[in-house]
């Protein structure tokens, strides 16, 4: 077994990664490989300007600096692994520098479309309008990611509290509550649910095994097309758009970051840059001297 699959392995067994998250490792590995390869080296050989090299073919073809500062974390973290296997004796990826990221605001739907999705759209009264209603209602009220969201259970809901139980990433449980409203939600699509299938997620297919992630993709941009036109319209503009309304309405930032499941403060704080362009809008429209 190589030092790769070695180093793969760590991450699955020991920081419990997931699979998407390995497969992005495996791939900038495998580019960077490929890249030192055709300058005759190997990772084990290889020297700063090498990596350097590497960067800067990236960035000749126009890569983006998010994917680049993604190959470059992923690069940083397989050294660091071999030093301390002591498979080399020198980190030469230590002082990698990444390019600047652009600034990307979140997509979000306005609270005034996302209402209209609620209260005008029609869903049928059947097993797969009440489960598409659900999906989008549980993404919006909740925040969830997608893959939160396909792996619940129907033991995660704790329909008298009302909240639900999230495993995120690297399976870090956290306690999201749920309002009224989604609480009938959920009560009517269990009574379409058939019980007595063996399945026990919560969201299922038409034919009733667990949901896979091109079938929420396909809900929500049904869905979304309806009410507004932006060219996004993805699961995540819906957990964009449940931070973007809380934080207008004065939700604390910390608060949201426990909703979200952000490891950091940083991850949220993107949507403050959304609010900041709503007040400058409410600005320009209101103040005499804008």
């Amino acid at each position: 077994m190589g030092n790769i699959e070695r180093f793969l392995d760590f991450l699955k067994f020991e920081k419990h990664y997931s699979n998407n998250t390995i497969t992005s490792y495996l791939n900038d590995l495998s580019q960077c490989n490929n890249f030192l390869t055709a300058l005759g080296q190997t990772f084990e050989s290889a020297k700063p300007n090498d990596l350097r090299a590497w960067i800067v073919s990236l960035m000749e073809n126009n890569i983006e600096p998010s994917s680049i500062q993604r190959k470059i974390s992923s690069i940083k973290a397989f050294y660091k692994y071999l030093n301390r296997e002591n498979k080399i004796a020198i980190n030469p990826a230590r002082k990698l520098l990444t390019p600047k990221k652009k600034l990307r605001l979140p997509s979000y739907v306005d609270e005034k479309n996302i209402m209209e999705l609620f209260n005008s759209v029609k869903f049928t009264d059947d097993f797969k309008g009440q489960r598409d209603k659900l999906v989008l209602s549980i993404l919006f009220a909740t925040g969830i990611r997608l893959s939160e969201l396909i792996n619940l259970t129907l033991s995660d809901i704790d329909l008298k509290a009302c909240t639900i139980k999230v495993f995120g990433k690297r399976q870090k449980e956290r306690i999201v509550p749920f309002g009224k409203i989604i609480k009938e939600e959920i009560e009517s699509y269990l009574k379409w649910r058939q019980q007595e299938n063996n399945t026990p997620y919560l969201i299922l297919t038409d034919s009733n095994k667990k949901a896979y992630p091109k079938l929420i993709y396909r809900i929500v941009n049904k869905y979304l097309s309806k009410i507004t036109s932006l060219d996004k319209k993805s699961p995540h503009v819906l957990r964009h758009t449940f931070a973007t309304i809380l934080l207008n309405k004065g939700a604390d930032l910390n608060a949201i970051k426990e909703l979200l499941g952000h490891a950091n403060l940083a991850a949220t704080q993107v949507y403050t840059h959304n609010s900041f362009e709503q007040l400058k809008n409410i600005y320009v429209k209101s103040h005499p001297r804008s």
